[in-house]
């Protein structure tokens, strides 16, 4: 039972320091004291450690010798890879998801998209993205692949959010509707078509960032 209980509290300790580590409240290199968080969240070390063993997994904290445990830095080459990996394990995933989705499934992407295109800041735009990419995709009947996905869109969300520091610009996102299309007409070759190509356009295209050089913006928009 104390077991199960430290499963839980490391559980929500890793959560809550992602949401900041993702939303840039933890910057690059920043320190997590663990007598700080244990203190935070009336725990002791075990699930504190446990929760930095999460977030490790999930490429937002490195334990570094004699330095403790820190938030992750990343570069271009990290958001490319990162798209790779989406772009080959969400087309994998939508492959043994389309034959399963149903009109509902289908008809709350297209809310997810409609949200994404309407949003007025980049946490909401981030919020409805991840959710339609998550809808079309839910049915693969694949757990374990789907986790990992999620990991890798919290990772890509942390890109988005420094990534746009500055300012939000809204967005109209034809291939969301474009892979809804495919769906729908039943075209699952199409729909993974579209859907690698969008992924991979993250880190590719030139952010729009007024006075920064190419290697200070990129685009987050897949």
């Amino acid at each position: 039972m104390e077991k199960d209980r430290d499963d839980t509290l490391a559980s929500r300790i890793s959560r809550a320091l992602a949401e900041r580590i993702i939303h840039g409240e933890l910057i690059p290199g920043s320190r997590l004291g663990q007598d700080h968080i244990a203190e935070e969240f009336g725990a002791s070390h075990v699930p504190v450690r446990e929760a930095f063993r999460k977030l490790e997994a999930q490429g937002l904290v490195v334990s570094i010798p004699r330095r403790g445990v820190r938030v992750a830095s990343f570069d271009l080459k990290q958001v490319r890879e990162v798209a790779e990996m989406r772009a080959a394990l969400e087309v994998l995933a939508l492959r043994h998801a389309a034959p399963n989705l149903t009109s509902d499934v289908l008809d709350a992407a297209e809310q997810a998209a409609s949200d994404a295109d309407n949003a007025k800041d980049v946490r909401s735009w981030e919020e409805a993205n991840r959710r339609f990419h998550r809808l079309i995709v839910s049915t693969c009947d694949m757990p374990r692949l789907l986790t990992v996905i999620d990991d890798l869109h919290a990772v890509s969300a942390r890109f988005l959010f420094i990534a746009w520091r500055a300012a939000w610009e809204a967005r109209t996102d034809h291939d969301h509707r474009a892979i809804l299309g495919a769906l729908r007409a039943g075209d699952t070759n199409e729909a993974c078509r579209i859907l690698e190509r969008h992924v991979q356009w993250i880190g590719r295209a030139p952010m729009p960032q007024s006075g920064a050089r190419d290697d200070e913006g990129f685009a987050i928009v897949g």
